[in-house]
C-alpha cells in the first residue's frame, strides 16, 4: 500500500495538485492510495495472447467511451439507468431516514451524476469519500460536486476498490455511520466469487454496523436483456468497438474496426449478459509490435453483466457478511436497490 498524499484542488502545494481547470469553489482533499496495477498495455497483451481472448471492461472508459456510455444511458432499450433513478427519486427520503444523520458516504466509482447528487442533497453527509481508479475522472467528478455543494467535505481517494484497501484516517468531521454507495449495477460486472470478494473489501471500509446501498439489475426475459446491450441505433456496438480504437490510439495497434462486429447475448445458465467483439475474417493484428491471429468467428470477450433475483443477491451478500435491511424495486421488477447492514 502506498502512502497517502493529501492535497487541495484549490491549489495546496503537492505533486498531486489538480489541473487548474478543476480549481473550483469547493475544497477537495485528494489521496492517492493506488497500489501497483498492471498497465493498459500489460492487460491487452496478456488478454489477446490468452487461449480465449479477453479484455478488461474497465478500459472502455476513455473520453470517447465515457461519452458513448452516457449516450447508451439515454437509449430507450437501456432500462437500468432510468429505472434505478426512478427508484431513488421515490425512495431516497425513506433511505435517508433509515441512515440517519452525520454519515460518511463512501461511493465506489466517481459519481457526479443525478443519483449521487440526489443522495447527497437529501442525506447531507458529514463527509463524502469517492473512490475511483481513474485520476482525471475522480478529480472532475469531485470538483463538480464541490461546486454544486460548497458546504460538502470531500476526501477523494484514488484506488482500486476491487482490491483490499486501507483508507486514510479522516479527522475533524463528526461521523456516526459509514455508508458505502455502489450504484449502477456495476456489481454485475464481477463474477459471483469476485463480487463476494469485493463486498468483503467494502465491509472492511464500513466496519461492523455500517451500511451498503447498492443497485442490482434483476433477471428478466432474454429479449429485454439482449436489446439493452445491442440497441437498434448501434450505440453499444460503437462503445464496444471503441476499445479497439483506443488500443490503436494509445498502444500503436492496427485493428481495422470494420473487420470486427459487436456481439451480445444472454447466457441463461450463468445468468449473465456477455459482450464480445467477433472477428469477421481470418486476420492478424499488431499491438506494440506483437502479432495476434484471429480465426473467422473468434471473439474477444469484453464484458459480463450478471443478473440476479433479489434472494440470489441477498444470499451472495450474506457471504460477505451483509444482512438485508430493506430492498426497493420498480413496479415491473426490472431493477433493485438494496440497503444492507454489515454484521
Amino acid at each position: 500500500m502506498s502512502s497517502t498524499h493529501p492535497n487541495r484542488i484549490s491549489g495546496e502545494p503537492s505533486g498531486l495538485a489538480a489541473p487548474s481547470r478543476f480549481d473550483l469553489a469547493g475544497i477537495v482533499r485528494h489521496y492517492d492510495c493506488l497500489t501497483h496495477t498492471a498497465s493498459f498495455l500489460d492487460d491487452v497483451l496478456v488478454g489477446l495472447a490468452a487461449q480465449r481472448k479477453v479484455l478488461p471492461p474497465k478500459y472502455f472508459y476513455d473520453d470517447e467511451g465515457s461519452r458513448l456510455f452516457e449516450e447508451i444511458c439515454e437509449l430507450p432499450e437501456y432500462y437500468p439507468t432510468r429505472t434505478e433513478m426512478a427508484i431513488m427519486r421515490e425512495r431516497v427520503p425513506e433511505i435517508v431516514r433509515l441512515l440517519g444523520a452525520d454519515i460518511e458516504l463512501i461511493e465506489l466509482g466517481s459519481g457526479a451524476s443525478v443519483k449521487t447528487r440526489l443522495l447527497i442533497e437529501e442525506a447531507r453527509p458529514a463527509l463524502y469519500v469517492p473512490i475511483e481508479i481513474a485520476d482525471d475522472a475522480l478529480r472532475r467528478a469531485s470538483a463538480q460536486l464541490a461546486e454544486h455543494f460548497p458546504w460538502l467535505h470531500i476526501c477523494a481517494v484514488r484506488a482500486d476498490f476491487s482490491r483490499p484497501l486501507r483508507m486514510p484516517s479522516f479527522t475533524g468531521v463528526p461521523v456516526k455511520l459509514k455508508v458505502a454507495y455502489f450504484p449502477g449495477s456495476t456489481i454485475g460486472n464481477f463474477a459471483p466469487e469476485d463480487a463476494v470478494s469485493l463486498l468483503r473489501n467494502v465491509r472492511e471500509l464500513t466496519g461492523t454496523g455500517g451500511r451498503l446501498l447498492i443497485g442490482v439489475d434483476l433477471k428478466k426475459d432474454r429479449r429485454t436483456l439482449e436489446a439493452a446491450y445491442d440497441d437498434a441505433a448501434g450505440v453499444t456496438a460503437r462503445f464496444n468497438l471503441n476499445l479497439l480504437a483506443r488500443i490503436n490510439r494509445e498502444l500503436g495497434g492496427d485493428f481495422q474496426l470494420q473487420r470486427f462486429r459487436h456481439k451480445a447475448f444472454y447466457d441463461e445458465r450463468l445468468g449473465r449478459i456477455e459482450m464480445h467483439l467477433e472477428s469477421v475474417y481470418s486476420q492478424f493484428v499488431h499491438v506494440a509490435g506483437q502479432r495476434f491471429d484471429f480465426k473467422p468467428g473468434e471473439t474477444i470477450h469484453t464484458e459480463n453483466s450478471y443478473k440476479y433475483t433479489v434472494p440470489e443477491f441477498q444470499a451472495l451478500a450474506r457471504r460477505a457478511r451483509f444482512e438485508p435491511q430493506q430492498v426497493w424495486t420498480d413496479d415491473r421488477n426490472m431493477f433493485s436497490v438494496h440497503l444492507m447492514i454489515s454484521v
